[in-house]
């Protein structure tokens, strides 16, 4: 389903398209391309794992490569790209190293698996054509299944998220010539093509056809009024013979008057395809080479929500005849199709879905014999009772009934909606594979279908994690998280590593945007979030189990953020539409003092204490959110702002917020809000959380996603915000995770971490022992106690690789170090990975992490990090640990 991004603060790319040859994938990036993430050091003591709800989101593309077993992938709109593991039957995550200034980049709108090499797999990357995305799009490229990627920027947008992204695929590799790959692109921009194995792309001059058709000309956002451009891209791989380019592509095109175009010269010239049916678009165009058919599935609209008609074209490559072979009459049909595919193993047999068939069900045909005849995959029988050709068996995700009993012709689970992904594997046709607007299902025995048996439709998703998390709260008791999502509404999670039973039902939000616990009493558990003619909050009693739907005051058009207070027994609810309420969990008195919209949260410790934030100004009440008052100001006055207050000490407060443009970082107050002290060194940061203590620390741990030290990512401080330790690493970015963010008060290090797609994402650490301050100095060193082994391991045009290795040359241990060097012709630190840098000028700090500050006599720490380098880059002359000069190797 479709989800905007939510309260986004983002960087504009500014890289051009580039020219030069392709390097390894595992070298540092050339001056002829961007670099692209890759994985560099892992956090020494964390593992990532996502909290299981397997799926959760739209699946628009899933790709079979044509000359390898089961090699498949899979794209969705907003979270990225995976291949399946055929050995666990589960779902690899192919883009989580994708960076904050790149979140777009999760947004992947076409993918391409080489058949002739088929180690090398390309995706087609962006989330939005408006301004909702500020970065260009891009063509990823790996020669290891997607294990590492490079880059190449676009000088265009493109839309993974934007209507029309179930049409395709957009981006395709030559099956014979194997460098030469063809890109469609929206907005205007045309058919693009790489004859360098995507590295560099140029426009195809001689296709002159935009593809003009947009959903709203009208919608002033961009969103929906944007063209469609050029959707698909087919080849005839029977014209063509190895290392020679195909001769005969057919390219799809948003044009209801010229849907599709052919070129018969390797792509010199092209021509609309002559006598082809007009009023419609062309969702997909499938080749049956082997009997010289083209199947085109077209609607009347771009979907994937929309479609009212459609039809089913067979075009006969040899003799130019069109033939309608759509399953249903025109006249018939509320909707339009998409999904389309032909079994490689027989290839007279065909299917396509009608993806757009929301009531009482999505549907899907199946021919044998070239589209002359179809059947269903239900009828009715008499209405509205009907007869169904397959079973459903969802008890690896029974969430996906979403608790319902609908009666006939409705069934729960449905059998799916937005069903434009529809693919039989070429090597096995018993096995097919659709996504849906909430899942990735498939069958095994799909053969059954013709002789009249029951096959089996399961959900075959696992590892697929596609949720945006808008909020996560983890209480002392009861369930250690509870989670709320956009389109699935949320989970409460006994067990990270199984699929929750139910989504919250009793009222079932679309989307959840706030929930909060009563922090003494936390089996009383609010949630507030969007549902078409509410209620629009919900209460529950046994710690997130069951609910109840709650009143609302008169205007609330969303749901906004809620809070509970320290006992449960009031709460403060700032809906939108309306102004800021308190209650008891029945009727609402507006509260005074506070403006609409403000952001709420309660004390963790006062139970009458709630407070407020809007555009740079905090407010607080006493009296259980009856009134507010305006308490310290000079926050920040734009972009998002969240803050928590504290577990266990009362007005203690931590805020996190702000715009690139503007006031941006972390502020913490210890006097309820009264005044706010900004914490040095976090240059961003966008949320903040708590966790247990460390061991021995009298304070909880902090998690933040932030930038400090110039380096983004997700941080933790066990000292009160003293010094921070980035916890992630460049393989584990997830795009933007600037939702939400709460650590365990269980569990010493857990931390939970939201994406835009990627799910709910939960880290652990190795570690025993806590302290980010890496334990105290080691004190001045006799001379000759410390030896320093310094190696530029990659070098490129302005950048560079370092590692670096301390060893303690006394005879006794230290329990924690420090060590610095200057860089005397303005070299600069980027990230740095197993210690925190600090750089002043030309000074640089590498301080121990909290893990390896502990060195004994005679041992080694080791770290190593990215920097930046003008004119020469040469190694620092001298090195020095707690004041003293160390020897260098």
């Amino acid at each position: 389903m479709r989800r905007t991004r939510h309260l986004l603060a983002g960087l504009a790319l500014t890289l051009g398209l580039v020219a030069g040859a392709a390097p390894d994938v595992t070298a540092a990036p050339t001056s002829a391309e961007a670099a692209a993430p890759t994985s560099a050091a892992t956090s020494p003591s964390y593992t990532w794992k996502n909290v299981r709800i397997d799926g959760g989101g739209f699946v628009p593309g899933i790709v079979f490569n044509r000359t390898e077993k089961n090699l498949v992938y899979a794209r969705t709109d907003i979270g990225g790209a995976y291949r399946w593991n055929r050995t666990t039957a589960t779902w690899t995550p192919l883009l989580d190293a994708v960076d904050w200034d790149h979140w777009g980049h999760t947004g992947v709108v076409g993918l391409a698996s080489d058949a002739v090499d088929p180690n090398r797999v390309y995706a087609a990357v962006g989330t939005y054509t408006n301004d909702w995305d500020p970065g260009t799009g891009a063509v990823l490229r790996s020669a290891d299944r997607g294990a590492t990627w490079q880059r190449t920027d676009l000088p265009f947008k493109l839309g993974g998220n934007m209507p029309g992204r179930g049409m395709g695929e957009r981006l395709a590799v030559d099956p014979h010539r194997n460098s030469v790959l063809y890109l469609g692109a929206p907005s205007g921009n045309g058919l693009w093509r790489s004859t360098d194995s995507g590295v560099t792309w140029a426009k195809v001059t001689s296709f002159t056809n935009p593809g003009g058709f947009r959903q709203d000309p009208a919608d002033t956002s961009g969103y929906n009024s944007d063209e469609q451009g050029i959707v698909w891209v087919t080849f005839d791989e029977s014209t063509g013979t190895a290392g020679t380019a195909t001769r005969t592509i057919y390219v799809g095109v948003g044009d209801k008057d010229n849907a599709v175009y052919r070129s018969t010269d390797a792509g010199a010239t092209w021509t609309r395809l002559p006598g082809q049916p007009t009023g419609y678009l062309a969702h997909k165009g499938v080749l049956d080479a082997a009997n010289g058919y083209l199947y085109l599935a077209y609607s009347d609209r771009a979907g994937p929500y929309d479609g009212g008609k459609g039809q089913v074209w067979r075009y006969a490559t040899a003799t130019g005849e069109w033939k309608d072979i759509s399953p249903v009459a025109e006249a018939d049909t509320y909707y339009g199709f998409s999904g389309l595919t032909v079994d490689r193993q027989h290839p007279g047999t065909v299917m396509v879905s009608g993806y757009s068939s929301w009531y009482p069900d999505t549907q899907i045909f199946r021919s044998t014999d070239s589209g002359a005849g179809w059947t269903r995959a239900w009828d009715y029988t008499s209405y509205p009772n009907r007869t169904d050709r397959y079973t459903m068996d969802v008890s690896s995700s029974p969430w996906l009934t979403w608790g319902g009993s609908p009666a006939p012709p409705e069934q729960a689970p449905k059998l799916g909606w937005m069903t434009e992904a529809l693919e039989i594997d070429p090597f096995d046709s018993n096995r097919m594979m659709y996504g849906t607007g909430a899942t990735l299902y498939g069958t095994t025995d799909l053969g059954k279908w013709d002789t009249g048996a029951t096959f089996t439709i399961r959900p075959m998703v696992q590892g697929l994690e596609e949720t945006a998390v808008l909020d996560l709260a983890s209480p002392p008791s009861g369930a250690p998280l509870i989670s709320a999502l956009g389109d699935v509404g949320g989970f409460r999670h006994t067990d990270l590593a199984k699929v929750p039973s139910m989504m919250f039902t009793g009222p079932a939000f679309t989307s959840t945007t706030s929930v909060d616990f009563a922090e003494t009493k936390p089996d009383t558990v609010v949630r507030a979030g969007h549902l078409d003619g509410g209620p629009r909050v919900a209460f529950s009693g046994d710690n997130g189990a069951t609910w109840r739907a709650g009143q609302e005051p008169a205007g609330v058009t969303g749901g906004g953020t809620v809070a509970a207070s320290a006992d449960g027994a009031r709460f403060v609810w700032s809906p939108e539409g309306t102004g800021v309420h308190t209650g008891t969990g029945g009727a609402w008195t507006p509260s005074t003092g506070i403006p609409a919209g403000a952001t709420v949260e309660s004390d963790r410790v006062d139970p009458l204490t709630f407070y407020g934030f809007k555009a740079g100004t905090f407010y607080v009440s006493t009296d259980g959110g009856a009134s507010f008052t305006a308490r310290a100001g000079g926050l920040p006055a734009t972009g998002p702002v969240r803050f928590k207050a504290v577990p266990g000490r009362k007005g203690d407060i931590w805020l996190a917020g702000g715009a690139t443009d503007s006031t941006y970082g972390l502020w913490h107050s210890t006097d309820g809000g009264a005044a706010f002290t900004r914490v040095t060194g976090v240059e961003q940061a966008d949320t903040v959380g708590f966790g247990k203590a460390a061991p021995g620390a009298a304070y909880p741990a902090l998690y933040t996603s932030a930038r400090i030290g110039g380096v983004r990512g997700v941080f933790r401080s066990t000292d009160a915000g003293a010094s921070w330790l980035r916890i992630n690493d460049d393989a584990h970015q997830w795009g933007w995770t600037g939702g939400a963010i709460t650590g365990d008060p269980r569990v010493y290090g857990r931390v939970y971490v939201s994406t835009n797609g990627r799910g709910i994402i939960y880290g652990d650490t190795a570690e025993t022992g806590g302290g980010d301050g890496g334990g105290t100095d080691p004190g001045t060193p006799p001379a000759g106690a410390c030896k320093v082994a310094y190696k530029i391991t990659n070098q490129w045009q302005g950048g560079f690789q370092a590692d670096v290795t301390v060893t303690n040359t006394s005879t006794t241990a230290w329990t924690g170090w420090s060590l610095g060097w200057d860089y005397p012709v303005g070299q600069k630190v980027g990230q740095m990975w197993n210690a925190t840098p600090a750089q002043t000028g030309t000074a640089v700090t590498a301080r121990n992490a909290g893990w390896n500050g502990s060195v004994a006599a005679g041992a080694s720490a080791s770290f190593g990090f990215t920097g930046s380098w003008t004119g020469t880059n040469p190694v620092p002359a001298a090195f020095a640990l707690g004041g003293a000069t160390c020897s260098v190797a």
